[in-house]
């Protein structure tokens, strides 16, 4: 079985409480415990050690980043730990941006070390599904994975290799949260199977 890191980004902002994201923090680390896979978290709202994260992105085969969506991408708390998290990482998780003076053949992007690992999105929104699936409506046809291009970028730029991502849709305005975890289940077991 694999072994997975779950990043939890949820926090107490405004209007959301972050229970949400939290609460499928812990379903995804109990259900993958079940299945047999060893589970690591952090919680990116608290205080947490650089040197431990990048341990435990070491020793990840794959992470799992949840988060909601806050004005259209990742919210603050999970950019600041990226940077920070993958800036302490340097010459473990990068050590150049691939190019070199002497081979032309590698592009930017290409040096990434922690190849064969992998990372998933899963992520809560407000919007219904049809406003990232429908040409005609706010993100145009483009799905959600068009609208965290930047960050599926920065993962990819140490390396790792995305997994289907997740998403929970109209959280707020007609939440469905039991059939949320039924499909949650059902897409980690079929991910991480």
């Amino acid at each position: 079985m694999s072994k997975i890191l779950i990043i939890n980004a949820a926090k107490q902002f405004a209007h959301s409480e972050g229970k949400l994201n939290t609460l499928l923090s812990e379903f995804a680390r109990d259900a993958l415990a079940s299945a047999g896979h060893s589970v690591k978290t952090t919680a990116v709202d608290g205080d947490y050690d650089l040197e431990e994260e990048v341990g435990k992105y070491l020793w990840a085969d794959s992470v799992i980043y949840q988060m909601p969506a806050w004005w259209m991408e990742a919210p603050w708390i999970l950019k600041k730990y990226v940077d920070e998290v993958f800036t302490a990482g340097y010459g473990k998780f990068y050590k150049d941006d691939g190019r070199t003076r002497s081979d032309a053949s590698k592009k930017y992007g290409s040096g990434g070390m922690l190849q064969g690992k992998t990372y998933m999105l899963s992520v809560t929104w407000n919007a219904p599904l049809e406003a990232f699936t429908d040409p005609s409506q706010f993100f145009e046809g483009r799905g959600v994975d068009a609208v965290y291009f930047p960050f599926h970028k920065a993962n990819q730029f140490i390396g790792m290799s995305p997994l289907p991502t997740f998403m929970c849709n109209d959280v707020m305005k007609a939440p469905d949260i039991e059939n949320d975890i039924i499909r949650y289940r059902e897409h980690l077991m079929k991910v991480f199977s």
